[in-house]
């Protein structure tokens, strides 16, 4: 039995959720999200909240049954509160700016690294010192990607820990060479 798949969903105030077969789409004050559910759960909305329960006792519909009351639940928070993704720059003349709707990067490159927002999503980088890059939007697996695209073109090196990483995360340093 799947303990996260057990507990439904409950809709806030002002979201509406509206389910058709095996899609539910949600409406809240930030927009509209929508998630098609695998033929293996059966999706009910019932008492303000969303439930989620599986069509068998196939190892794939309990695998399914966790994960779609999760995407669920991210829509629901999505349209409510949205999600967001910090980024810190570590490292001499790294920084990021915001010119229109590209973000630019100066990396230690010969050349600036320019990365175009998408649809859907707003960076921004607050800090004066340009070491700081905030990725906020309403779907997570779309704010996690462009974090990660971003990360991608200078990941944090273990001997310096310069580079691009994810607020709070741990790099594991290493030692240098010895004389």
């Amino acid at each position: 039995m799947s303990r996260i798949g057990k507990k439904p969903v409950p809709l806030p105030a002002g979201v509406t959720a509206n389910i058709s077969g095996q899609t539910i789409e949600v409406k809240g004050p930030k927009g509209v999200l929508s998630f098609r559910a695998t033929d293996d759960v059966t999706l009910t909305q019932e008492d303000g909240a969303i439930s989620v329960a599986p069509r068998g006792l196939s190892k794939r519909a309990r695998q399914q049954w966790g994960m779609s009351r999760s995407m669920v639940e991210n829509l629901v928070t999505g349209v409510t509160q949205g999600f967001k993704r910090e980024l810190d720059i570590t490292g001499v003349g790294y920084r990021a700016t915001m010119q229109g709707n590209t973000l630019k990067l100066a990396l230690g490159y010969s050349h600036d690294v320019s990365y175009e927002q998408p649809a859907g999503i707003k960076i921004t980088t607050p800090s004066p010192r340009n070491d700081v890059i905030v990725i906020e939007g309403i779907d997570a697996q779309q704010v996690g990607q462009v974090a990660a695209e971003i990360r991608e073109w200078r990941g944090p090196e273990p001997y310096k820990g310069k580079g691009i990483r994810y607020r709070g995360e741990f790099i594991f340093r290493k030692e240098g060479k010895k004389k």
